[in-house]
């Protein structure tokens, strides 16, 4: 995975008003925590920070007062309607860590035919893994699948280096038989007289 440099700059000022004169100025105010350092409170430009957040679990060379060090986001707040940032956690890697993160799954192929549908148990597969070699998505093949298969998590292929953070018996995705639905109520019969 690519790194993304995005400089920042060292906050000293806290609270609702200094974070709107930050929001003003087009940029994120966030924390950055990790390895037993005290957190600190960065500032980063808003549109470099969300562009790097279209990558999932992205690694971000932070760059602060001539200091450089890697993070991934760890709690990202947008606004819940027009959804831009509010507040970024950052969690400080090193080359070599260990890291839990949600990796997406993706799906490829078409289910059998009769009307089968695919319910996702989980849109992320927790996973273990190295903090610089993370994987972006895992793709899953659903070809001809019919109504009452499953795919579990252990049903994945992992990249080297890369472990399951849940039971490999867990659920990620089932096929089920579309429901028809009931004909309401005063339909059945109709025209007909007793």
């Amino acid at each position: 995975m690519a790194e993304v440099k995005i400089p920042a700059e060292i906050r000293s000022e806290f609270g609702k008003g200094a974070a709107r004169r930050l929001r003003r100025e087009e940029k994120v105010p966030g924390v950055v925590y990790g390895h037993g350092g005290e957190p600190v409170h960065v500032a980063i430009p808003g549109h470099e920070l969300m562009m790097a957040l279209k990558t999932p679990n992205v690694l971000i060379r932070l760059t602060t007062d001539g200091k450089s060090q890697l993070v991934i986001p760890k709690a990202v707040q947008r606004e819940a309607i027009r959804g831009f940032l509010v507040h970024v956690d950052l969690l400080v890697v090193k080359k070599g860590e260990t890291v839990t993160v949600d990796v997406p799954i993706h799906t490829e192929g078409e289910l059998a035919p009769g009307g089968n549908l695919l319910e996702h148990m989980l849109d992320a597969l927790p996973v273990e893994t190295e903090a610089t070699h993370i994987p972006e998505a895992f793709t899953v093949s659903v070809e001809g699948l019919e109504a009452g298969a499953s795919i579990q998590a252990k049903d994945v292929t992992l990249p080297k280096g890369t472990s399951l953070a849940v039971d490999g018996d867990t659920v990620i995705l089932q096929v089920v038989s579309a429901q028809a639905e009931a004909p309401a109520e005063g339909e059945e019969g109709e025209g007909e007289e007793a």
